[in-house]
């Protein structure tokens, strides 16, 4: 079996905690190479996952790996567009860690430019990979809770010590929605099963930051009658992170952190969840250990892509309405 041939450029935390421990355990994936600015640490991640070449700029990789099948993009947000541009008209299939950009005109870019060469483009929303997600959608879906009609989702968390470029606009494109916001709108839409966004409401708060929000409440409303909440923050008072996502269906309901499943059943609420649950750091590995595998067979054409770039320009569309909502101080309907 020929194997993905794989090449990461940036080399943080993510590309070292989660891409590499995992892509190097596959049969049917290879890191051929990895790039980052910092030369001396490309070297030594080289070497310590033993990744046979390692490059200073993604042109020196892309101009050198001609047999490279595609690229992980795990920089920060401000080079994801010229990452992934480069890398797509090179002919490589791409992954980009979300958010996919900066703004809805880069997304499209980005996605419109997949498409043109003909590539396949996955964004990593990896919280829909975790095994209790997996699970709660499958509820869902069959119909087991009824239908949902309300969900809310958030995480609160602070801001990492080497994060202070996610407070700086013109690096990330905004503060704490595109950082964790995104991602848990992404995780409760995907439950809800997409429904079409008729207008949403929100209020930002800036208490640590003056350039993007530290805090941030969304309201959704769904042309189907359903509704969403989104908040999340950098700035909450709590000794501990926390993120969740509940939704509330006719018949019953389901929660992720902690993990419940709740049906009525000749008139009692039963818990229907798998009585086995994996701690907190056994699913945050999973779920990137899913994730990769789940684009590596993809790239193999085993199945079609989820979290595909159509969906990740839609979120886009969403953001800039959130954003437009929370500068007028009043609803937004989406055309």
């Amino acid at each position: 079996m020929e194997r993905i041939r794989i090449g990461i450029v940036g080399l943080g935390n993510i590309a070292q905690t989660a891409h590499l421990p995992t892509l190097t355990k596959m049969q049917d994936a290879e890191v051929v190479a990895v790039c980052d600015l910092d030369k001396a640490r490309a070297r030594f991640i080289a070497e310590k996952f033993g990744v046979p070449r390692h490059y200073r700029t993604i042109e020196e990789m892309l101009a050198a790996e001609q047999e490279m099948t595609a690229v992980h993009v795990c920089t920060p947000t401000k080079t994801h567009y010229e990452m992934a541009i480069a890398s797509l008209e090179a002919g490589k299939d791409v992954l980009v860690e979300k958010p996919l950009a900066r703004t809805m005109k880069e997304a499209e870019a980005i996605n419109e430019t997949a498409k043109r060469h003909r590539r396949k483009l996955m964004v990593g929303m990896n919280n829909r990979f975790r095994p209790d997600a997996m699970i709660l959608k499958t509820f869902i879906e069959e119909k087991a809770i009824g239908k949902v009609f309300y969900s809310k989702a958030g995480w609160f968390r602070k801001l990492p010590s080497d994060g202070a470029w996610l407070t700086r606009k013109e690096q990330s494109g905004g503060g704490v929605l595109l950082d964790l916001g995104m991602v848990m709108f992404d995780l409760a839409f995907w439950m809800m099963g997409y429904p079409e966004v008729k207008e949403v409401t929100a209020t930002h708060y800036t208490h640590r930051t003056k350039d993007v929000e530290d805090s941030s409440i969304v309201f959704l409303k769904m042309k189907n009658g359903s509704t969403l909440t989104v908040e999340s923050s950098w700035s909450f008072e709590s000794n501990a992170d926390f993120f969740y996502c509940d939704c509330f269906g006719t018949e019953g309901s389901g929660s992720l952190n902690p993990f419940r499943i709740l049906k009525r059943m000749h008139g009692n609420l039963v818990n229907v969840a798998p009585a086995t649950q994996d701690n907190p750091q056994t699913l945050y590995r999973k779920s990137y250990e899913n994730e990769l595998k789940h684009w590596v067979t993809a790239l193999r054409g085993l199945h079609p892509i989820i979290s595909t770039g159509d969906e990740a320009v839609h979120r886009m569309k969403v953001v800039d309405a959130i954003y437009r909502s929370a500068k007028l101080v009043k609803a937004v309907t989406l055309r």
